[in-house]
């Protein structure tokens, strides 16, 4: 959150729960606030004797997701909602937020979901997501993507930001009746698809059902037609990373990027995400950090534009956890936020040179030299084609020395071209390599 002094408070309550007093400035006018928050994330509270209603416990938790004052909320509505970062007003909007006793409801489907997830519950916060992704959203022609909006704060947010054209992909049935109810409500600016983002183009044969799908059937569906790579971004997508296998998701947007699948075969899809902040640290990690700078970070970096557009505590963020606390993952780099980034794929990625073709060669390149970011470049090159290696360090006015762990993505990149040029190398010079990286290839899609 954006609250500038912070001083925590660990007490006992009814002597069985631990909560935190946080005194806080509020975002719109300043004054200073203490704001209850529980030691464990947003779930179902022990704190609440059974016989006590859920209302209650609803209310409570919401107000513990707010940083502004009361005075402040007072003028927050459904229909007017302040952008208090740039000091103006959103124009009326069109569609309310869910009233307060709607997160009875929310509460109870959130905890029956099978899989772990994390939602945006705060509409301030959901103000906070649009107002990131470039202010008015009617300006852009791009269709914006939801990945499992779960109870819908954030698309309604979307829908009062002057998005023209939201499809929420939603991959829990409970979730589906809600939204739907809301997409009637509306003249086509909300489509509801029971779909799961991260589930699009299964690997393997037979009928695929619900939440998986292919993504020629969805753009199929949605009547939304391919477009070339040098145009503007078509599509927008905007959610959150499931935890459990963030950086194979990651890994699967690289691999249908570089090989224009998926997706990306209908443009340059952009990508706004929130991830973790240790996966945006190792994603953004320069050439020379030898712990973080790895293969994903350099392939990423080569083909998409990498933007931090906003960091917010785990905190903020309600989960279907009945321990919510401990599914903050842990790590040895600084990981207290959870990191809105957007990736945009570059419009000259491809050239004469990399294509969709040979791009999988690239990224096994770059697999085979980062493994070892200690060793000479030098000796990979050889390993490849004896006796080439130093007229290519040479051709790149690279130190015959450099470690592989040294050398920039765009350095990689440009020598990828001249070796696909060389005439030492002949056709693919990484044949050897395949097969021993088909199975972790596959395992990362």
């Amino acid at each position: 959150m954006h609250g500038v002094q912070i001083t925590t408070i660990m007490a006992l309550l009814n002597k069985s729960a631990l909560f935190t007093l946080r005194t806080v400035l509020c975002r719109a006018c300043g004054c200073p606030q203490q704001v209850q928050h529980l030691a464990k994330s947003y779930s179902r509270d022990t704190r609440f004797p059974d016989s006590s209603p859920l209302k209650s416990q609803a209310l409570h938790k919401l107000a513990e997701y707010s940083t502004y004052c009361g005075r402040t909320r007072r003028c927050l509505s459904g229909v007017t909602s302040s952008i208090l970062r740039k000091e103006w007003q959103r124009p009326l909007s069109r569609v309310d937020f869910m009233d307060l006793e709607d997160i009875e409801d929310i509460i109870i489907k959130a905890e029956r979901s099978k899989h772990f997830r994390r939602f945006v519950l705060n509409p301030d916060l959901a103000n906070l997501i649009v107002d990131c992704l470039d202010g008015d959203l009617s300006e852009r022609n791009a269709i914006i993507f939801e990945c499992n909006p779960g109870p819908g704060v954030l698309t309604r947010a979307l829908l009062n930001g002057g998005a023209q054209r939201v499809v929420a992909l939603e991959r829990d049935t409970q979730f589906l009746p809600a939204l739907q109810s809301l997409e009637r409500r509306l003249n086509g600016q909300l489509e509801v698809v029971h779909c799961d983002f991260f589930k699009l183009d299964p690997i393997g044969r037979g009928p695929v059902r619900p939440p998986a799908m292919f993504s020629e059937k969805l753009f199929d569906d949605l009547g939304i037609p391919p477009v070339a790579w040098s145009e503007d971004i078509p599509i927008r997508v905007v959610g959150i990373f499931p935890q459990r296998n963030e950086r194979s998701m990651i890994w699967k947007l690289i691999y249908a990027i570089y090989e224009r699948i998926s997706v990306f075969q209908h443009g340059r899809i952009e990508m706004n995400m929130f991830m973790s902040e240790k996966e945006y640290t190792k994603l953004t990690a320069e050439a020379g950090n030898l712990k973080n700078y790895q293969a994903l970070a350099a392939l990423c970096q080569i083909a998409c534009e990498i933007q931090l557009l906003h960091k917010e505590p785990w905190s903020s963020f309600a989960t279907n956890s009945k321990n919510g606390a401990c599914a903050i993952p842990r790590s040895s780099l600084t990981n207290d936020h959870l990191c809105l980034v957007r990736l945009t794929p570059r419009r000259d990625l491809f050239t004469q040179t990399l294509t969709a073709a040979n791009s999988s060669t690239l990224v096994l390149m770059l697999k085979q030299c980062l493994i070892k970011r200690k060793a000479k470049l030098i000796d990979r090159l050889e390993s490849w084609c004896p006796g080439s290696g130093e007229k290519l360090l040479m051709q790149l006015n690279l130190p015959g020395d450099v470690l592989t762990g040294d050398v920039h993505p765009e350095e990689y990149k440009e020598l990828f071209e001249a070796m696909e040029h060389s005439q030492d190398f002949r056709q693919s010079w990484l044949y050897d390599e395949v097969l021993e990286n088909i199975n972790s290839t596959v395992s990362h899609i």
